[in-house]
């Protein structure tokens, strides 16, 4: 409301006349030097805290806290000594420090974000001077993303920077919300991808997950989820827990852990839990806040575990500054004293054992003097470096190659992000949103000869290098119980080629059945979502991968039916060219001269080119063959018909002039005949001549009758044309069988209509048969359906007509006289 809004004027007037205290108890600095500019320093130095029931009734005691781990706050401290030391760096500048333990709770870290903007004395803000004089110049820490989280908003609104060493949580990179903060760590998300290319690149696509319940561990769990969704993998479950619950949550969320995205502190209680009663062997994958911790990997079943650490680093000097540590010195610093009580077993003083001076902190085997797995060291050490790079480009100027430095400068996050050096091999820059450049090693717990679990290196990952370049397996990799092969986990097996997915009902994506490819589709890669159809003129191979050309098929002369047709074909045109010699030869014969020589010899001939002309539907159709084919089978055929009916209608008219006073041959002597023969031919070669002019057959690939193949064949372009061809043909066929069966009963002892009846009814029957034959047969058997019915009827012509003839020419010449034939009734 308006009437209580105030001007920073009157809130000085008001400050004036009140003296502010800080409330509750001040916190000691851990460690703290005086210099020209102070930075702050907030550890988790202590990473236990034990639970205090408050009663509400007395001020609630400090914090008491469990666990320590020096080894952070001792790199702040040999940074800035080694920094004060140079002769380049901010020369003539001393730095100082106040380094706090924030004992992992969000409410020390506050606590401690307010005593640094104010100092250590308990009494502020007085008179009308706003200037904040015990302000540090900024300050490093903290280890974990929620205190870190905290402090910044703080330390936000007094524009105070804050590089963080240990902080990764992805939503530290808002700079609207968090605009001071810097970190020398990569931020989660690209770990989070990183785990999900990793989980990608073994093929598991079903996993379960556990996080810490902190902005940490949700944050990292919710940027790993979107990226494993990006890469196709399932997580059954994703659940959290926290320090604080109980242990029947804890026990709960142990029972289902493969990816553990859980701070170090939350993974401690969870592994311990775990190693109370023995559980099925998994996979342990882990983020970079506990798996490279030393500690843990006295937890055998977790042998075999993976995940991404910082890279190792050798910061020269540091160990030895880490075990430079007298009785003296130590005796001058609380923090020191307890380290070094409880790692000798004794007391500085009033206790039985005391600590005389003796001990020897090389001879120490724990994790404080162990250098060779320098990772979050070297953040807390490049983040120092980086804020004395900024105030030394800030207050520091260059004259004749002498630095000279300004005392009075603050410093401002812009600062920090102009920073750009190196230091001991390793490049330290600040992106926009505040982040370094994301380099993780792949790390993997492997059992030594002697037993041990060791740490080792297998890989990288470069955030910075190109897409499908930043991952890569140097190493062979051990797995859960020792294993040489890469577990399998997946809610259902990968479909092969030649399958694709189909999701079960109700459960994730990653839950699916393979189903054979649909005939005539195929899919080529595994785990394909869709089956992909082949061109049409490929099909697929009996597993369903691959398209392969469709096999070809028309009537051969290779086959066994195409064999067999051209054979008969054969077969048949030299029966007709036999029957042909055998009437030439007996041209002058009773029998031949009674049965009209000259049309014999003419349908003969058509019979031989009908036989020959079946040969053209064998073999792949061509542009040339499928015209000939129709065209020259219509031809011939008219033109057997043709003489056939010529010669019943000379029988016919032979015994009409018969009668007295009938002049009749007259009109079908041989010139008639001729004619007659060819007027018919005449107007079938008409029909396939406009057949051939306007839509004439062409070949094609007929891929509808059958799907696995193609069928060479000869589309008949017009179907009238083809049509009127065979109507032709078997318009002149039912006439001739009209003319046979009146003349059948006609007297004479070789009467060739009945022969020509026969062999019409063979003929009409075969065509009507065909046409349903033809309609229904499929592929090459359609041409042989043809090709039958041409030879069959030619057959049936040659058979009916000239087999007799030849018979009593060669086997019953006494019947092949003129008194013979002349004989009305013989006995």
């Amino acid at each position: 409301p308006e009437p209580y809004q105030m001007t920073s004027r009157s809130l000085v007037s008001v400050a004036s006349s009140v003296k502010c205290k800080l409330q509750g108890s001040t916190r000691i600095p851990a460690f703290s030097m005086d210099g020209d500019y102070v930075i702050g320093g907030v550890f988790s130095i202590h990473y236990y805290m034990q639970t205090v029931n408050h009663d509400y009734t007395t001020m609630p005691e400090p914090v008491r806290c469990s666990g320590r781990s020096l080894r952070f706050s001792r790199a702040m401290v040999f940074a800035i000594e080694e920094i004060n030391n140079s002769t380049e760096l901010l020369p003539g500048i001393r730095l100082g420090y106040q380094i706090y333990d924030s004992c992992s709770s969000v409410p020390v870290a506050v606590h401690v974000a307010f005593q640094l903007l104010n100092s250590l004395n308990p009494v502020f803000y007085k008179g009308g001077n706003c200037s904040l004089s015990g302000m540090v110049m900024t300050i490093v820490g903290e280890s974990g993303s929620t205190p870190s989280i905290s402090m910044s908003r703080i330390l936000g609104s007094f524009n105070i920077p804050q590089v963080s060493h240990y902080a990764t949580c992805a939503c530290l990179s808002d700079k609207q919300q968090y605009p001071n903060f810097f970190r020398t760590i990569p931020s989660d998300r690209f770990q989070a991808e990183a785990l999900a290319k990793l989980v990608k690149h073994f093929g598991w696509t079903w996993i379960g997950a556990v996080r810490s319940d902190s902005d940490y561990g949700n944050s990292g769990m919710a940027s790993f989820l979107e990226a494993a969704q990006k890469e196709g993998i399932c997580v059954e479950y994703s659940v959290s827990f926290y320090r604080t619950h109980p242990h029947s949550r804890i026990q709960e969320v142990a029972t289902v852990v493969i990816v553990a995205f859980v701070a170090s502190g939350d993974m401690k209680i969870l592994l311990e839990e775990l190693s109370r009663e023995p559980s099925p062997p998994r996979q342990w994958i882990g983020s970079e806040s506990w798996i490279t911790d030393s500690e843990f990997r006295r937890f055998n079943f977790c042998a075999g575990a993976i995940g991404f650490g910082i890279q190792k680093s050798v910061i020269p000097g540091f160990r030895d500054f880490l075990l430079n540590l007298s009785s003296s010195q130590v005796a001058t610093s609380p923090m020191l004293t307890e380290f070094w009580e409880e790692s000798f077993n004794c007391k500085m003083k009033k206790n039985k054992k005391i600590c005389d001076g003796t001990e020897d902190i090389q001879n120490l085997q724990i994790p404080y003097t162990d250098t060779s797995q320098l990772r979050i060291t070297n953040m807390v050490y490049k983040a120092v470096y980086a804020i004395a790079h900024a105030i030394h480009n800030t207050v520091c100027q260059s004259t004749n190659g002498i630095a000279k430095c300004d005392k009075l400068t603050k410093l401002e996050s812009k600062q920090l992000k102009k920073v750009n050096f190196s230091r001991n091999g390793y490049d330290v820059s600040f992106n926009a949103n505040g982040d370094p450049v994301a380099i993780y090693e792949l790390v993997n717990w492997q059992k030594s000869e002697i037993g041990k679990t060791e740490l080792v290196t297998v890989g990288l990952y470069d955030a910075s290098l190109p897409m499908g370049q930043e991952f890569q397996i140097n190493r062979s990799i051990t797995w859960m119980e020792d294993g040489t092969q890469v577990p399998v986990s997946v809610c259902s097996a990968s479909c092969p080629p030649g399958t694709r997915k189909v999701l079960q009902k109700g459960k994730p994506i990653c839950c699916y059945d393979c189903i054979l490819c649909p005939e005539g589709e195929t899919s080529n890669t595994t785990d394909s979502a869709d089956c992909l159809p082949c061109h049409k003129e490929f099909w697929p191979n009996a597993k369903r991968d691959t398209c392969i050309p469709k096999p070809v098929e028309f009537l051969s002369f290779q086959d066994i039916l195409g064999i067999i047709l051209a054979t008969l074909s054969v077969l048949g045109a030299c029966l007709a060219i036999t029957t042909v010699a055998i009437f030439f030869h007996h041209r002058t014969s009773p029998i031949v001269r009674a049965n009209n020589s000259e049309l014999s010899f003419l349908l003969l001939i058509s019979l031989t080119l009908c036989f020959l002309c079946s040969l053209t539907f064998i073999g792949a159709p061509s542009e040339w063959s499928c015209m000939l084919r129709h065209t020259a089978f219509g031809i011939t055929f008219v033109l057997c018909i043709s003489c056939v009916l010529g010669k019943t209608i000379v029988v016919l008219m032979a015994f009409k002039a018969t009668l007295p006073g009938s002049n009749v041959m007259k009109w079908f002597g041989p010139p008639q005949q001729r004619m007659t023969v060819v007027s018919f031919t005449f107007i079938q070669v008409l029909i396939c001549t406009i057949w051939l002019v306007l839509n004439p057959p062409f070949p094609i690939k007929n891929l509808t009758t059958y799907k696995e193949k193609i069928i060479l064949e000869c589309d008949l372009g017009s179907a009238v044309g083809f049509w009127a061809v065979l109507g032709y043909i078997g318009l002149l066929a039912a006439f001739c069988f009209v003319l046979a069966v009146l003349a059948r009963k006609l007297p004479d002892n070789f009467n060739e209509a009945k022969f020509i009846t026969v062999s019409m009814l063979i003929f009409c029957t075969v065509w009507i048969t065909f046409i349903p034959a033809y309609v229904s047969s499929p592929g090459k058997f359609t041409v042989a359906v043809e090709i039958f019915a041409i030879l069959a009827s030619s057959f049936g012509l040659i058979m009916c007509i000239f087999a007799p003839k030849c018979f009593i020419i060669l086997f019953n010449p006494e019947k092949n006289t003129k008194k013979y034939l002349m004989n009305k009734n013989p006995t």
